[in-house]
C-alpha cells in the first residue's frame, strides 16, 4: 500500500512526548513501585494467612520478588486520592488499565448486559482476557461473559490492589492473557471504622453520597477472628447534555465537491454543523412522485410545517451553518447513571491449631442503574394518503406523491433506558496456615466457594416494530376519523395512531401502546474449590529452592427466563434466555531456583482441562538478575490462554434490527433493512496468547527513598475469539467472499428486507506492544519542620502504548494505537502522576493525569490538495487531530481527634480547572467517554472516623 497504507503523523513530536514522559517519571510515580518496594511485606503477610495471596507468583517466601512486574495501590493512597465513591473509577485511572467498561460509557449497551457495570480492562486487550481476583480467588461474574463488577467487593476492608501484568495463567489459570487485578482484603482488621461522603458537581448535578463501616474483633484468647463490613451508595444521574463541549457542532462530513480524481478530501472536519436529516418533529429527507420539492420540510411546535435552511456545505446527513442546531439529539442523551447500591460481607475465623485456621465468609450485594440510552431516533416512510401527513401539509403539496421518506428524534416519546438491577452473592469455606517442613516453612490453603449473580435486565420504554408500524399507517376513517389502516379491516386490533409529524402532537395512548419494557432474567453460578502448598524442599550451592503446587476445579454455569413477548419484534432488547454450563480442571506447578551470582529462575506450567474445548498446557519462563544492589533486571516469557465464555458458547441468540450502513455495504444491501441474531458457538477452541516482557527495576542506595522501574511488553494472541457483524458482513459479502454471502439470506418472517445469522469464531490476531514505567520518591522532611514526622511522596506511572493490531485475516489489520475515539482505541500515551505532603495534622495530595494527543482513525490519510483517491480501507480527510487532556485533581484531608477516635475530614476536588474532554467530531455524544472526564469540575466532603 506505500505511504497511503500508514497513518502519518510527525516523528519527531512523539519522540519528544516520549523524551519527556520519561522525564516525568524519573521525577514523579504512581500508586507504588509495588513489586520490588513492597513484595518483601507483602509476601511475609501472604504467608501468616489463612491462605496464599497473590504477590505475582503463588510463591510463598519472605523477599521473593517476582519477574513479573506488579504494581500495587495501598489503601492509603485509595483514601487519599479516590476522586469518588466508586473504587474502580480510581483504579482505572492507572496507565495499564486501558478501555474499561464504566457506567459512563456504557449507555449504549442496551442488550449486552454490561450497562451500568464497573470493569478491569488491561493493555486493552479487552475485560474477558484480564482476570480479577478477590484474594487471589475467582469471583462470579456479573454478566454472562464472565467480567467481574467491582463494585460487588467490600470496599471498606480493601487493604490494597495488586495489578500483575503480562501473561499469568500458569500461575493464576486461565483468562489471565492480559494479566491479573487482585483485590486484597484486611481480613484481620481489629476495631471500628465508618465512611460517610457526599458530592455533587459545579453545575450542581450528579449528587451523590455513600456510607461504609466495617468493625472486626478478637474472640477466645485471640484464636478467633469475626469481621463485617456493609456500605450504601447513591448517585443521580445526568439524563440531559448541558455542558458546552456538546453544543459546538463538532463533525466529519462527507466532502459534497469530492470527485476521485479533483484531489480534494472525501471528508471534511468542521464546526457549526449539525444531522439535517433528522429532527425532533420529524423532517422529510425524499419523496416518489410529485412536482412540489418536499425535501427540508420539518415539522416543529404543534405539527406546524416550515422549511429547514441548509448551510454552506450539506451531505446526505449533516449540514454547516443554516439551521444546524434544530437536532437536540446530541442533548437528550445521558452522561451519568443513577446508580444505587448496597452490600454487607461477613468473615469468621478461629485457629485449631498451630498450623491450621478455618474461616468461613459470606457476601451479598445488590445494585440497580438507570441511564438514558438516548433518544427513540428512527427513519419511516408514511404514504401520500396518510391523514396526519394531509393535515400537515394540505392535499395540493401532495399532489402526485405516492410516499414520502422521514427522519426523527422524536421529541414526543421518552428516551429508551437502561435499568437492570444484579444481586451477586458469595460464599467461600477453607482452612489454611503454616508449619514447618524440611527445615523451612510451609504455606498451604484449601477452599470451596459458590458465588451467584442474578440480573434484571431491564429496558425501558422501547419500541414495538409491529404496533410501530400500524400506529403510524393513519388514514382517514369514511366518517372523517382518524384511524389505524389496518383498523378499518381489523376493528379489534386495538390499534392507535400515532402522529409523529410535529412537537407535542402525538397522542400519549398511542405513545403508550407502542411502547413496552422489554427485560431478561438471567442467573450465573460458578462453583469452585482450589488448594495450594508453598514449600522450600531443599537447597543447592546457590540458595533455597522453592516450590508451589496446587489444583483447582470450576464450574460455570448459566440460565435464564424471558417471557415470550419480548423476544422479538422490539427495535432493541429482543432477548432469548441462554442455557449452559462447563467445567474445568486444573492442576500447576511452580518453581523459584537461585541461580548464582544474583540471579534467579522463576517458572510454572499449568494443566487445563475444559469439558467444553479440551486440554491445554500454559508456562512462564522468568528470570531476574541483580548484578548489584542498586539494580535489577527481570524478564518473562510466557503461553497463556482464553478459553471460551459462557456467552460465546451457548448464547441463544441476540437479535437486533437496524438498517444496513450505505457507507459499507453496496450494491443491494446498501440501506436495505435487516434482522440480525448472534448464537454461540460450541467449536470454539481456547485462545492461545505469548507475551515477552523485560524490564529494569532502579533503586540507587545514594537516593534513599527512590524507585524507578521500565517494563517493555509485547503479547501476541492467536485464534482470538471474534465475530462479524452485519454490515461487515454485507461488505465482505459484495467484495466477494462467498462465506459471508450464506449468512444474509431474506428475511422469513417477512418484517426486514434480510434476515443475517451471526456467530463467534477462532480466526483473529491480536498483538499489542508497549512499555511501562512506574517511579516514587519519598522525602522525610522532619528537619525542616522541627521534627515532626512531615513528608513528600512524589508517584507517578506512564505507559506509552506502541501497537494495538487486531488481523481478521481479511481486513488490513489497523493499529489503533494513538486513536483517542473511542473504548476499542488506545491513546499512545496515558500517564498519572502524585504528589502527597503529608503531616500529622493534615495532608495534601494534587494528581495530574490525562492521556497525549492522537487522531480519530489511524486508516484516514491527511491531505487538503492533490489528495489520492479514497478508498474504504484509507479515506482522505482534511484534518485527522483529537487533543489529548491533562486532568488536576487536588485532595485537602485534616486528621482530627473525636472521643478518643481518630478521624479525618476530607475535601476531594476532582478536574479542578473544568477542563473539557477529549472532543470527538461525530453525532450523539461528541466525546471520548472512555479517557475524559464527562462531568466536569466536581466536589466531595466526607468524613472517617476508626477505632482500634
Amino acid at each position: 500500500m506505500g505511504d497511503f497504507g500508514k497513518t502519518r503523523r510527525p516523528i519527531g513530536h512523539r519522540h519528544s512526548l516520549g523524551l519527556a514522559m520519561t522525564a516525568i517519571a524519573l521525577v514523579h510515580a504512581a500508586p507504588s513501585i509495588a513489586q520490588d518496594a513492597i513484595a518483601p511485606q507483602e509476601s511475609a503477610e501472604a504467608a501468616t494467612a489463612d491462605q496464599i495471596i497473590v504477590t505475582g507468583t503463588r510463591i510463598a517466601r519472605d523477599g521473593f520478588q517476582s519477574p513479573t512486574p506488579l504494581t500495587v495501590v495501598t489503601q492509603q493512597e485509595i483514601l487519599n486520592q479516590s476522586p469518588t465513591n466508586n473504587l474502580a473509577d480510581f483504579i482505572n485511572q492507572i496507565p495499564a488499565l486501558a478501555g474499561s467498561t464504566r457506567p459512563a460509557n456504557s449507555r449504549l449497551a442496551i442488550s449486552s448486559g454490561l450497562a451500568g457495570i464497573n470493569t478491569m480492562n488491561l493493555r486493552n486487550l479487552g475485560e474477558v482476557r484480564t482476570l480479577v481476583l478477590l484474594d487471589g480467588r475467582r469471583s462470579v461474574g456479573s454478566t454472562i461473559t464472565g467480567l467481574v463488577d467491582i463494585n460487588t467487593f467490600p470496599q471498606a476492608l480493601v487493604k490494597n490492589v495488586e495489578i500483575v501484568t503480562g501473561g499469568a495463567s500458569a500461575a493464576y489459570g486461565s483468562d489471565a492473557v492480559a494479566g491479573v487485578v487482585n483485590y486484597v482484603l484486611d481480613k484481620k482488621y481489629t476495631g471500628f471504622k465508618v465512611n460517610a461522603d457526599v458530592g455533587i458537581t459545579d453545575r450542581g448535578d450528579g449528587f451523590n453520597y455513600s456510607f461504609s463501616g466495617a468493625a472486626g474483633m478478637d474472640f477466645a484468647d485471640g484464636r478467633g477472628h469475626i469481621l463485617v463490613a456493609g456500605e450504601y451508595a447513591h448517585k443521580d444521574g445526568i439524563f440531559e447534555v448541558d455542558r458546552g463541549w456538546n453544543q459546538i457542532g463538532y463533525r466529519t462530513l462527507s466532502n459534497p465537491d469530492y470527485t476521485a480524481d479533483n484531489g480534494q478530501p472525501a471528508n471534511i472536519v468542521v464546526r457549526g454543523a449539525g444531522t439535517w436529516n433528522s429532527t425532533p418533529g420529524s423532517i422529510i429527507r425524499s419523496q416518489v412522485g410529485g412536482t412540489t420539492a418536499l425535501r427540508g420540510t420539518y415539522f416543529g411546535q404543534g405539527g406546524v410545517a416550515q422549511q429547514y435552511q441548509f448551510g454552506s456545505i450539506t451531505d446526505s446527513s449533516q449540514t454547516v451553518g443554516g439551521d444546524w442546531q434544530i437536532n437536540d439529539t446530541s442533548r437528550r442523551i445521558g452522561l451519568d447513571a443513577t446508580d444505587d447500591r448496597r452490600g454487607v460481607y461477613g468473615r469468621l475465623s478461629y485457629q485449631l491449631a498451630d498450623w491450621v485456621e478455618v474461616f468461613a465468609e459470606a457476601s451479598y450485594n445488590w445494585n440497580k442503574t438507570l441511564f438514558n440510552a438516548g433518544p427513540q431516533a428512527a427513519t419511516f416512510t408514511l404514504q401520500s394518503d396518510n391523514a396526519y401527513l394531509i393535515q400537515a401539509l394540505g392535499p395540493a403539496a401532495l399532489a402526485g406523491v405516492t410516499s414520502v421518506s422521514l427522519g426523527t428524534s422524536a421529541a414526543d416519546l421518552p428516551y429508551r433506558k437502561n435499568n437492570s438491577s444484579r444481586e451477586v452473592q458469595r460464599y467461600a469455606l477453607g482452612a489454611g496456615g503454616e508449619f514447618a517442613a524440611f527445615g523451612n516453612k510451609a504455606v498451604w490453603d484449601v477452599y470451596a466457594q459458590y458465588g451467584q449473580t442474578d440480573t434484571h435486565e431491564q429496558l425501558r420504554d422501547i419500541m414495538n416494530t409491529s404496533r410501530l408500524g400500524l400506529a403510524t399507517d393513519a388514514v382517514f376513517a369514511p366518517d372523517g376519523s382518524i384511524v389505524c389502516r389496518s383498523t378499518l379491516t381489523d376493528p379489534g386490533n386495538g390499534c392507535i395512531p400515532l402522529n409523529r409529524l410535529g412537537i407535542g402532537v402525538a397522542n400519549a395512548a398511542a405513545v403508550d401502546w407502542i411502547l413496552g419494557d422489554p427485560y431478561r432474567n438471567q442467573r450465573f453460578k460458578q462453583t469452585v474449590a482450589g488448594a495450594n502448598l508453598s514449600v522450600t524442599p531443599f537447597a543447592t550451592w546457590a540458595g533455597d529452592v522453592s516450590v508451589a503446587v496446587g489444583g483447582e476445579y470450576r464450574k460455570e454455569e448459566v440460565s435464564g427466563y424471558v417471557p415470550p413477548e419480548f423476544q422479538s419484534g422490539w427495535s432493541v432488547g429482543n432477548f432469548r434466555p441462554t442455557f449452559g454450563s462447563y467445567n474445568v480442571k486444573e492442576a500447576y506447578l511452580e518453581t523459584l531456583i537461585p541461580l548464582g551470582f544474583g540471579a534467579e529462575f522463576n517458572g510454572a506450567v499449568r494443566a487445563t482441562d475444559y469439558s467444553t474445548s479440551g486440554y491445554v498446557t500454559t508456562w512462564k519462563a522468568g528470570l531476574t538478575w541483580q548484578p548489584i544492589e542498586d539494580i535489577r533486571l527481570r524478564g518473562t516469557r510466557s503461553r497463556d490462554i482464553r478459553a471460551p465464555n459462557l456467552n460465546e458458547l451457548f448464547q441463544s441468540g441476540t437479535s437486533r434490527t437496524n438498517t444496513f450502513a450505505t457507507n459499507t455495504a453496496v450494491g443491494q444491501y446498501a440501506g436495505a433493512t435487516f434482522r440480525e441474531l448472534t448464537t454461540g458457538n460450541l467449536n470454539l477452541d481456547p485462545e492461545k496468547a505469548d507475551t515477552l516482557t523485560l524490564g529494569a527495576v532502579l533503586q540507587p542506595r545514594f537516593l534513599p527513598g527512590f524507585s524507578f522501574s521500565v517494563d517493555w511488553f509485547r503479547t501476541k494472541v492467536s485464534d482470538a475469539i471474534s465475530q462479524f457483524y452485519a454490515d461487515d458482513i454485507a461488505q465482505r459479502c459484495t467484495e466477494g467472499f462467498q462465506s459471508f454471502c450464506a449468512a444474509i439470506v431474506p428475511d422469513p418472517e417477512g418484517v426486514r428486507d434480510y434476515f443475517v445469522s451471526a456467530s463467534p469464531f477462532n480466526f483473529a490476531k491480536v498483538k499489542v506492544r508497549g512499555i511501562d514505567y512506574e517511579a516514587s520518591y519519598r522525602v522525610p522532611l522532619d528537619k525542616i519542620f522541627n521534627g515532626s514526622s512531615s513528608s513528600l511522596t512524589l508517584r507517578g506511572t506512564a505507559t506509552n502504548y506502541l501497537e494495538n493490531t487486531v488481523d481478521n485475516g481479511i481486513s488490513e489489520p489497523v493499529d489503533t494505537v494513538g486513536q483517542n475515539s473511542g473504548q476499542s482505541s488506545t491513546p499512545d500515551w496515558i500517564f498519572r502522576m502524585s504528589a502527597t505532603f503529608d503531616t500529622p495534622t493534615y495532608s495534601i495530595t494534587a494528581v495530574g493525569r490525562g492521556v497525549s494527543s492522537g487522531t480519530y482513525n489511524n486508516t484516514y490519510i491527511v491531505c487538503t490538495t492533490d489528495c489520492p483517491t479514497s478508498t474504504a480501507a484509507n479515506p482522505t480527510i482534511n484534518s485527522n487531530h483529537i487533543d489529548g487532556t491533562f486532568y488536576t485533581d487536588l485532595n485537602f484531608t485534616a486528621k482530627i481527634n473525636v472521643g478518643g477516635a481518630d478521624g479525618q475530614f476530607f475535601l476531594n476536588v476532582t478536574n479542578l480547572f473544568d477542563t473539557d474532554p477529549i472532543l470527538l467530531s461525530e453525532t450523539g455524544l461528541s466525546a471520548n467517554s472512555t479517557y475524559s472526564d464527562l462531568l466536569g469540575r466536581a466536589f466531595r466532603v466526607g468524613v472517617r472516623f476508626k477505632t482500634n
